[in-house]
């Protein structure tokens, strides 16, 4: 026999012993069953979440029209809390 031959049965011979450790535990065709089945889950649930976010309408807002947008709502925000008022001392402690 050649060097290969000898070296790969070498690495088959524990594999056809009897003399193997009984009590080891191993995955098993449960296992693989079991990994199968939440492969195709997962597979399954990224399909149907494909499919939902195909159904969102959303149209993206400029850069230029957000900066417009944020402006007023940021003017409007003291106002909402009272800062217009100027005499009002019922805010936060953060705010003093």
């Amino acid at each position: 026999m050649s060097a290969t031959v000898s070296l790969a049965a070498t690495h088959f011979v524990p594999l056809a012993a009897d003399d193997l450790d009984k009590n080891k535990v191993t995955p098993g065709v449960l296992g693989f069953i079991v990994f199968a089945l939440l492969g195709a889950a997962v597979w399954m649930l990224m399909k149907s979440m494909n499919k939902h976010m195909k159904k969102v309408a959303f149209e993206e807002i400029p850069e230029g029209a957000a900066a417009m947008a944020a402006a007023p709502a940021s003017a409007s925000a003291p106002a909402a809390r009272g800062g217009a008022k100027g005499g009002d001392k019922g805010g936060d402690a953060a705010e003093s």
